[in-house]
């Protein structure tokens, strides 16, 4: 028998975790962390409702957080099989990983000693979920593969790597699984990305398959024509500047942060910004963008052409610059000429983001540029819905900056590029769609488009129910 059950990421984003069994194996795809309330999130992280030693394997799609942040966990918790990726993902999850360790261990010290300092704090003083250790150990686990080439992960199910175009490395995987007489071909998203979009590869098209488990995180929404978010960027910088004020942009420091340096680089280029100061404020972006220079067989065509064809990076210009230290980071605050601020992280949970938010919200010359999905209860989600108020460090701060909306900056594909990817499908064959990675809402609309195009069944998958496959 062949079953899927999914333990995060059901009915919401982050946290992705997968369970498929069949026959003897039980395979893991993505063990991500929840991003949220505090409360919530902790709850959720701790929770693990399988045997972390009972796995046969792993399969991570991608390097963002909330698909590889709970690995260190599961191996403190007693998993010791493989963890297969691409290069490039193994590499950047050692990254967001050992990251994470560092940002848990740091917040816990400071909430014990705030709370040693405050008698009347009623917060409980936690441990890390994991420290850089067991980071580490989760590293030592990851095996690499190449795309397109298949790889047997477990007995009887085989794994094949397909391009994503989400960020450096992502994968869509389709797992061939035989248990017994019984053959599936089974297709895992993780994040899709979208066609166009420059530095990575498009994604693989769509191969056939019985069953298709798909993210649904922008499944209600159209994102902007690049070339049009890219005049409203430029024209963003442009106000912004003329009246004094800031660009203060939370993202991801893997894909998103890339992204948009690579952006800036063309209107500066172009004359089409004034020529400001742009910081990447983030000690992992400095380190993700060392690894995008590393593995370069992800980049399209353009990209290999118009730079490293020509001895250049894409990543470098002269008004870019990239602050290492704490100390470089606090330096940021003193400046009073307009300049760009690009800092993780891109929920605005934790990092150096938080710091130029708690100096930058209040003032209306600036603007606030969320550029990435926003996860219900986080700060980022706070800002997007221009909420008056906000929570910073547990005070509250009036939002007097702007803040400025560009969807089509997103590395998610919308409702209409994951239809366009899903269409060519055989759905003659097809079985289902079983839809992960998203709100309610964004569910309920894709499942619809989805529907008209000809796919015969499309449902939510519920957290904790297994569904025979």
């Amino acid at each position: 028998m062949i079953t899927l059950t999914s333990y995060g990421a059901a009915l919401e984003v982050t946290g992705s975790k997968h369970l498929l069994e069949v026959g003897g194996s039980r395979i893991l795809i993505d063990c991500g962390l929840f991003q949220g309330r505090r409360k919530e999130s902790r709850a959720k992280n701790e929770e693990q409702p399988f045997d972390p030693a009972s796995l046969t394997a792993c399969i991570n799609t991608h390097g963002h957080l909330d698909h590889c942040g709970a690995y260190p966990l599961l191996v403190k918790r007693g998993y010791r099989g493989l963890i297969w990726a691409t290069g490039a993902t193994a590499d950047v999850a050692q990254l967001v990983m050992a990251d994470s360790a560092r940002i848990q261990v740091a917040d816990a010290r400071f909430l014990e000693w705030h709370i040693g300092k405050n008698p009347r704090d009623r917060r409980e003083a936690l441990p890390p979920l994991y420290d850089e250790e067991d980071s580490a150990q989760a590293a030592g686990l990851f095996r690499p593969v190449a795309y397109r080439q298949p790889v047997e992960v477990a007995p009887g199910v085989t794994a094949t790597f397909l391009e994503a175009g989400h960020i450096l490395g992502s994968a869509v995987v389709r797992l061939d699984v035989v248990d017994g007489d019984t053959r599936r071909t089974i297709v895992f998203t993780g994040d899709l990305g979208r066609r166009n979009t420059p530095i990575l590869r498009d994604p693989d098209p769509a191969p056939d398959a019985d069953w298709l488990v798909c993210e649904s995180t922008y499944g209600n929404r159209l994102h902007d024509d690049l070339a049009f978010a890219q005049e409203e960027l430029a024209q963003v910088v442009r106000e912004t500047v003329a009246k004094g004020g800031r660009v203060v942009v939370p993202a991801f420091a893997i894909g998103r942060t890339q992204e948009l340096v690579w952006h800036l680089h063309q209107l500066n280029e172009s004359g089409r910004i004034p020529p400001v100061p742009v910081f990447v404020d983030s000690p992992m972006a400095t380190s993700a963008t060392a690894i995008f220079t590393k593995h370069t067989e992800c980049y399209d065509e353009e990209t290999v052409r118009r730079f490293l064809d020509r001895g250049e990076s894409p990543f470098g210009f002269a008004a870019l610059k990239f602050t290492a230290s704490a100390e470089d980071s606090k330096k940021l605050n003193d400046i009073r000429d307009p300049c760009i601020v690009i800092a993780s992280s891109g929920m605005c949970e934790a990092g150096r983001i938080l710091h130029h938010l708690v100096r930058d919200v209040g003032d209306p010359r600036n603007t606030i540029l969320v550029v990435g999905f926003m996860a219900e209860n986080t700060l980022g989600r706070a800002l997007a819905d221009r909420r008056p108020e906000v929570k910073i460090f547990g005070e509250l701060h009036r939002l007097e900056a702007r803040v400025k909306i560009l969807n089509a900056f997103s590395a998610h594909a919308d409702r209409n590029e994951i239809g366009e990817w899903v269409a060519p499908m055989d759905q003659a064959r097809l079985q289902g769609v079983l839809l992960v990675h998203g709100e309610p809402a964004a569910q309920a609309a894709l499942g619809d488009h989805l529907r008209g195009l000809g796919v015969r069944r499309v449902e939510s998958l519920a957290a904790g129910k297994g569904v025979p496959l």
